[in-house]
């Protein structure tokens, strides 16, 4: 999937028009309720109250439609603007513990395990799913996270590979939680349980990455 290619024809401002942000919100339940595979994007424009000719004017064809609602809870995932920068492994441990409890927050939501199920479903039949998945979002908080650790580094506050570093803290973060989100045998965590769970990761990761040694 050209998903650069995407971002280019509908950059940020355009995803605040509101018939835009409607078709978005019609194609994701329509892919929700039929799969990818099934869904026409005649469906989409009549739910949308919107004209073919329309649709496609302000999103594009179906795959660019099924990645600009990918984009858009991915982009809630990215590192925010306010986040303060890492000056001390205190500082560290704060901006980990909130990213990981907004990661938790984000991904458990009902509608984002239900992209993960589109795209599971899917996999064999419409690979795209996955891909577009995989590239727009879940590439969206690894670099994020992986921008937070290659700062730490640089700071001289732990050592390691950055990519390396980010999959171990996703790993202590989410255990086998998605896996029961996915199977439904489990329910999205409270906050209570999710601030839990970012603390117990971030105190984890820091002991398996100590401060270096000076020489």
């Amino acid at each position: 999937m050209e998903t650069s290619s995407i971002a280019k024809q509908h950059p940020e401002s355009a995803d605040q028009d509101p018939v835009r942000q409607r078709i978005v919100r019609a194609a994701f339940s329509v892919f929700m309720e039929r799969g990818y595979a099934e869904t026409n994007t005649l469906e989409i424009a009549t739910r949308a109250k919107v004209s073919k000719r329309e649709l496609y004017a302000l999103v594009g064809n179906k795959q660019e439609m099924l990645a600009a609602c990918i984009r858009e809870r991915a982009q809630r995932l990215g590192r925010p603007e306010e986040t303060p920068l890492v000056q001390d492994r205190k500082s560290l441990a704060r901006v980990l513990e909130s990213f990981g409890s907004r990661l938790l927050r984000e991904v458990s939501d009902p509608t984002v395990v239900a992209v993960f199920r589109l795209a599971i479903a899917e996999a064999e039949r419409t690979p795209k799913v996955a891909r577009a998945l995989d590239t727009i979002g879940r590439e969206t908080t690894r670099a994020a996270l992986r921008e937070i650790l290659t700062q730490a580094r640089s700071a001289g506050l732990l050592e390691g590979d950055s990519s390396e570093m980010a999959e171990q803290f996703g790993g202590l973060l989410w255990g086998d939680l998605m896996v029961s989100l996915l199977l439904r045998v489990a329910d999205a965590p409270n906050p209570r349980e999710i601030k839990r769970r970012a603390r117990n990761a971030t105190a984890a990761f820091l002991l398996l990455y100590p401060r270096p040694v000076k020489p």
